[in-house]
């Protein structure tokens, strides 16, 4: 008995000594780094929105954001989703906070919850809830008491659920940082001294809540302490904090950049990001987070901007479907690594800079401990640098950074990608459809059941709170049968001026043409001819938007539908004006309100099943089909490039926008060493912006899956395809030439050595391993992977050494020198190697 009670008093003071250890995690800052537990650290973070994936794809994240090399996950919190009406919160399926941040825990990695709650995130009307903007008086992000009432009352709400589960770092949780607000300075200016009380009393309302972490703000150089400034961009080496006592950090390294529809993708090339977060660790920095590490999807009418796509792929490192990206993911992977290599010195010691010539410097950390790691930089664009540094010779590709974290070896270059690119490809799911059944919305009923009917033009949001993304504007017009058009054959013109997006004309029930703005002149006008016949015509405008305005000062004032003129020319001899007729007015569409998207409302709709040649180019058409689940795990999607314009869902969990508009864009070319902006390195033009849509497994059944898809302007349904994204192989490159280096030798003591000779290495994902090698080749070859080609020089022995190394293996690695491949198939020429293999299921049997 005693033995017993003795063990039970251990068992329940170590959970005594546990839970005091838990609740005494500190995390402050000092001028070189956030100090956890009373040590200094140097962390990589990533930004992963729990909305814009599913739950359970959170683990899998998660971990892939792990393996990477990342500290911590970063999240916005998002306003509207949570407070859909006020005072009425939800916080489940993708908008469950607090199991994110618990899986996120689970996995040991640290929170940045950036609360804001203004978040921006091309997210619709920037996060705040639409419902905000009509609280009497209010002004949003000003020293405005209605709003300033109600962005602490949903902050504190927030804290306080943070709190009630132990979520904070100060009390045992993952929560080492918080932000209030966000890149608000670029726009306080038209606010003006109001715009400054706003934000300090903002600082002061975060700081009260107790939350015992430091709160940041980004893009705020007078942040008031105890908030740290921080800095978001494309580069942040310039950067430096308010306060000498504060520490350089970098909430926002944008990977990438979003994509409207009608513009192009945009690619931001690893060795640049690399030698971007290279610059502002030698800089001083200790903290980076990549915007967005996981971009993710726009489900449902999320998207903001206007014109943001539904997909939010980012050029991330792990891309919307939630596979690895390469080869930025494993190119930033070995720079985390190279960096914390470096760690003791860089946050015990200051920089000593030294010119090593016209582009290049020396930024080297020496503590009294006796580390020391060194950065060398070259940061022309053009031609490689042969250094001088502590006696011995180094050769810099251009706009590169060289980390030694002995100050003698280099264990990464920033512009010497070794690491596997994937060749990622959208298959056949050979999943067949049922027939299709088809539903057209009644024009003509429009104005039947309509909400009000009002002289003149109204604003679109005032009337439908965002609750559809569709307003009818209807009106009618008579016509004498006397009139001269009515008799020479002639049509009249109608022309239209709208606030955007989108608006499709009808004219007595009959599709009479559309129009759209753009992202960057949202006002558009439509011309064309109507058919008008003697006695009463009704004229139906469906405007149509594409996601609220989420950025700028006064983004809340912003007008948007048809506000007119709308003029009818060519009767009466002249004009006429119709924008002070009676309009009526009718929220959103019969299809909504009938709620045909839903499975458990879709039986009692008449639906028609027929030929769907007749009916493809009918506008304002619902389809609806089922289909069968495909086995396997890869993710999947759907291929709209068939459709128009639209939505779609499937058994009622909205997907998103679709848009088959074509991207324009300069598509020139892509080159790593410049300085990046999203004008650089686009790619698609001339193709549909966004052809695939995400669909996420779990929200499939093995059986009878419903597919509904709502099709304003016209399309082909038959012809819409499931497909898988699959990696259909992994390739590698290592260039020897990087702009003209002919060799990856060092000279030390006037010796050449390999010291810094490149490793490639080929990596199949978990369950597969590498079956076969397509294509190997050290010397000239050229081509991109999945269509390499051997060049004039060429090592013979180049596929035999890969097939020896590599295959039957999951992962390999291999030293790219001349000995390697037996000799140097072409001296005193630069070289590089290519390599493609394919990765093939554990339970295939290896050639």
């Amino acid at each position: 008995m005693e033995a017993s009670s003795a063990s039970k008093w251990f068992f329940l003071c170590m959970v005594l000594f546990l839970s005091l250890q838990l609740a005494q995690c500190s995390v402050t800052y000092d001028r070189k780094a956030l100090v956890i537990n009373g040590q200094r650290k140097i962390l990589f973070s990533g930004s992963i929105h729990y909305p814009r994936s599913t739950p359970e794809m959170w683990e899998s994240l998660i971990q892939k954001a792990k393996d990477g090399g990342l500290d911590a996950i970063d999240t916005y919190v998002f306003w509207n989703v949570h407070e859909p009406s006020p005072g009425k919160y939800t916080f489940e399926g993708r908008f469950d906070l607090v199991r994110f941040i618990k899986m996120i825990q689970k996995a040991g990695l640290y929170v940045h919850l950036r609360i804001g709650p203004y978040v921006c995130a091309e997210w619709n009307f920037g996060g705040f809830p639409v419902w905000l903007k009509y609280v009497p008086g209010i002004n949003f992000r000003t020293d405005n008491e209605p709003f300033k009432l109600a962005m602490q009352k949903f902050t504190q709400k927030i804290v306080t659920m943070m709190k009630d589960e132990n979520l904070f770092a100060s009390q045992g949780g993952p929560i080492i940082l918080s932000q209030i607000e966000n890149e608000y300075e670029p726009v306080s200016k038209a606010f003006g001294t109001a715009g400054h009380a706003y934000m300090t009393w903002a600082a002061k309302m975060a700081v009260g809540m107790g939350t015992g972490v430091p709160w940041v703000m980004c893009k705020e150089d007078d942040a008031p302490d105890p908030m740290i400034n921080t800095c978001n961009g494309f580069y942040c080496d310039y950067f430096s904090p308010n306060k000498p006592y504060k520490p350089t950090l970098w909430t926002e390294a944008w990977t990438g950049w979003f994509t409207e529809f009608g513009g192009p993708i945009h690619h931001r090339p690893v060795e640049d990001l690399a030698f971007a977060v290279a610059r502002f660790i030698q800089k001083g920095g200790s903290f980076v987070n990549y915007y967005m590490y996981h971009g993710g999807t726009n489900f449902g009418r999320t998207a903001g901007g206007p014109f943001i796509t539904t997909s939010y792929d980012y050029d991330a490192p792990i891309d919307e479907y939630g596979l690895i990206r390469e080869p930025k993911y494993g190119r930033l992977k070995e720079l985390h690594m190279a960096i914390k290599s470096c760690e003791r010195a860089l946050l015990n010691a200051d920089p000593t800079i030294t010119s090593l010539g016209n582009y290049e410097k020396a930024h080297v950390f020496s503590s009294k401990s006796g580390d020391c790691a060194a950065f060398l930089s070259n940061y022309n664009s053009k031609s490689v640098a042969r250094v001088t540094f502590n006696n011995k010779h180094y050769n810099l590709p251009p706009w590169s950074i060289s980390i030694l974290p002995d100050c003698e070896n280099v264990v990464f270059n920033t512009a010497k990608v070794g690491v596997q690119t994937s060749q990622v490809q959208m298959l056949p799911t050979n999943v067949d459809f049922s027939p299709w059944h088809t539903f057209n919305e009644d024009i003509s009923l429009a104005d039947d059941d309509s909400t009000i009917s009002v002289i003149g033009l109204l604003e679109q949001l005032n009337v439908t709170r965002d609750a559809s993304d569709y307003l009818w504007y209807t009106t009618s017009v008579d016509i004498s049968s006397s009139e001269p058009f009515l008799h020479q054959g002639q049509r009249p013109t109608l022309t239209v001026h709208s606030a955007g997006h989108v608006m499709h004309v009808f004219t007595n029930g009959k599709f009479s043409g559309s129009a759209f703005g753009t992202r960057e002149s949202l006002r558009f006008t439509f011309t064309g001819n109507v058919d008008l016949k003697p006695g009463t015509n009704k004229i139906s405008l469906l405007s149509i938007a594409v996601g609220l305005p989420n950025n700028g000062p006064h983004f809340e004032t912003r007008n948007t539908g048809i506000l007119g003129p709308v003029v009818i020319h060519g009767i009466d001899q002249g004009n006429r004006d119709l924008s002070w007729h009676k309009w009526s007015y009718k929220v959103g569409l019969k299809g909504e309100a009938m709620n045909l998207c839903s499975p458990n409302s879709i039986s009692s709709v008449d639906w028609m099943q027929g030929s769907l040649v007749a009916e493809k180019q009918q506008p304002l058409t619902w389809y609806k089909t089922h289909f069968g689940a495909p086995k396997g795990e890869e993710a999947l999607a759907l291929d709209m490039s068939s459709m128009g314009k639209g939505q779609v869902w499937i058994n009622g969990e909205s997907m998103g926008r679709y848009w088959n508009l074509y991207a324009n864009g300069n598509c020139s070319g892509c080159s790593y060493s410049v300085t990046f902006r999203p004008t650089k390195c686009q790619f698609g033009c001339g193709q549909p912006t966004q052809k695939w849509y995400h669909v996420p497994r779990s929200w499939l059944k093995p059986t009878k899956n419903l597919l509904v898809v709502f099709e304003e302007i016209g399309g082909d349904p038959s012809k819409i395809a499931l497909v898988k994204r699959s990696v259909t192989s992994i390739c590698a490159k290592v260039s020897g030439d990087h702009s003209n280096i002919n060799n990856w030798h060092i000279e030390r003591d006037g010796k050449s050595e390999g010291l810094d000779m490149p490793k490639v290495s080929l990596h199949c994902a978990g369950g597969q391993f590498i079956s076969a090698i397509k294509f190997a080749s050290f010397g000239t070859p050229f081509g991109t992977c999945g269509s390499f080609q051997h060049g004039t020089c060429h090592a013979p022995s180049s596929l035999a050494v890969f097939e020896k190394e590599c295959v039957g293996k999951q992962k390999c690695m291999v030293t790219v020198s001349n000995s390697n491949f037996g000799a140097d198939p072409c001296p005193n020429i630069s070289k590089k190697l290519l390599v493609e293999a394919v990765c093939a299921p554990t339970d295939a049997t290896p050639n």
